[in-house]
């Protein structure tokens, strides 16, 4: 191997054990920790410092330039769904349509469509209440049911933009967000069926009703018989906002979205003819950043009737201060990704892979396996491996939807103890045993992974 190559390895080398001993062991967040280790990365890898710089604050723009404005949607849109009650009426009527013995299917298409505007552990926070009251009514263990709603809304928290993550991760490879939902909805329905069936196993494995006052739990020797959920529902939903006004915000703009996507794909092929002035306004309407942004507007003049303006405005800015963190790591993952580019590292590591018989989509999907297991944080896990492998994958025959969907999936592996969603989701479903922890959470995770590479290996093969 030659200087220049052992330089740029061992720059990528000495970049990530910094990055990773940062995070796990000392004060540093996880941002600074991205910069110093996209900084170090540079410099051993053989450039000059001060285009170390240069390339970090490119690599910084050029990713929030692209999705920085739709997350900043993204949350302000996610809070009113939740203060709303947009997301609780979503899921009383998923329950109610599904019907009985279907509760845990219920739960899991909840999760799925809820987790795409808002943030994985508000959704089950919102959504708690229901798991508890749908377990007292049916008699069906609030284990099964929540981890049911767990695995609906980790799918699309990890796969579907505009959840911060899989945003961020399509900016890094900058793939069409389009395909990247819609990509993502297709792996987010595989975990979600295989999580449904692990669910109703753990639900009757550990066999647990929420107690009829209070934050107590029991565990009866039997199940009890099926009580009528319906008068529940339709008690408890004369508060929420309608059900179409509920869906308006996020389907429409992802309708939009999907309209962009395929016509601009069918234009571009010669499938179909459309005016040139046309075309520019439906790319227009369906980019990202404004057809979110029109869903944020129609749910503030939709869902926010019986709020005043200030309390409006105030609520917008709670969930724009909640994702700045998420933007500046993200940023910090792109400028990383940048510096990679720049050194000549991800040239020379694409070639010595593509040298090798292993696929190459498993390359973003181990790192962001790795990155998961030490450091917790499923977004800070996707950020860093499409950081890293972006500049791989590029010189690699892969298709770079699916290898950004291989970061997104890849940290969904094993949840535990350095990860809030397992204390949040374990906490509320009154499991305190460490062991039943582990069943309850990080088993059924680490089958979403699983089920996640099958997927991705037999999608590489097809496309």
């Amino acid at each position: 191997m030659e200087a220049s190559a052992m330089q740029m390895i061992g720059g990528l080398v000495v970049g990530v054990i910094l990055l990773i001993f940062f995070v796990v062991k000392t004060k540093i967040h996880a941002f600074l920790a991205l910069i110093i280790s996209a900084s170090v990365t540079g410099i051993i890898g053989g450039m000059a410092p001060d285009k170390v710089v240069g390339e970090i604050s490119t690599g910084f723009g050029t990713t929030l330039g692209s999705i920085g404005v739709v997350i900043g949607f993204g949350v302000m849109m996610g809070k009113i769904l939740e203060l709303s009650g947009a997301a609780e009426r979503l899921a009383y009527s998923l329950v109610k349509t599904l019907g009985k013995k279907k509760e845990e299917w219920a739960m899991a298409a909840a999760g799925y469509l809820i987790s795409i505007p808002i943030f994985v552990d508000s959704a089950f926070v919102i959504l708690n209440p229901l798991v508890k009251a749908l377990s007292r009514k049916t008699g069906k263990s609030v284990v099964g049911l929540g981890v049911a709603l767990g695995v609906g809304l980790v799918a699309t928290h990890h796969a579907v933009p505009p959840t911060p993550g899989p945003l961020g991760v399509a900016g890094i490879f900058g793939v069409d967000i389009g395909m990247m939902i819609l990509s993502g909805l297709v792996f987010g329905l595989g975990i979600i069926i295989v999580g449904v069936f692990y669910a109703k196993w753990i639900g009757k494995k550990i066999y647990q009703l929420p107690a009829e006052e209070g934050d107590e739990f029991i565990r009866p020797s039997k199940q009890e018989a099926y009580i009528e959920f319906l008068e529940l529902e339709s008690e408890r939903t004369k508060d929420l906002p309608s059900l179409t006004k509920s869906l308006m915000p996020i389907v429409f703009p992802i309708l939009l979205i999907f309209f962009n996507t395929t016509l601009t794909a069918l234009a571009d092929a010669g499938t179909v003819s459309v005016n040139a002035q046309l075309l520019s306004y439906i790319k227009f309407f369906g980019n990202p950043v404004i057809a979110v942004g029109i869903g944020l507007i129609i749910a503030i003049y939709t869902l926010t009737n019986n709020m005043k303006r200030l309390d409006t405005l105030d609520r917008m800015e709670e969930g724009i201060k909640s994702s700045g963190i998420i933007l500046l790591v993200t940023g910090a993952g792109g400028a990383l990704g940048n510096i990679l580019r720049a050194s000549g590292s991800g040239d020379y590591i694409a070639e010595q892979i593509s040298q090798l018989a292993l696929p190459a989509i498993l390359v973003p999907f181990l790192i962001a396996t790795i990155v998961r297991l030490v450091q917790g944080s499923g977004t800070v896990a996707m950020i860093t491996a499409a950081s890293i492998s972006a500049p791989i994958i590029a010189q690699l025959d892969v298709n770079l939807v699916l290898a950004a969907q291989a970061c997104a999936l890849g940290a969904m592996i094993f949840s535990y103890f350095n990860d809030s969603l397992f204390w949040v989701l374990n906490r509320m479903l009154g499991i305190k045993n460490v062991k039943e922890q582990i069943l309850v959470w990080s088993v059924p995770t680490t089958i979403a992974w699983g089920v996640s590479l099958v997927m991705l290996l037999v999608a590489d093969f097809i496309f």
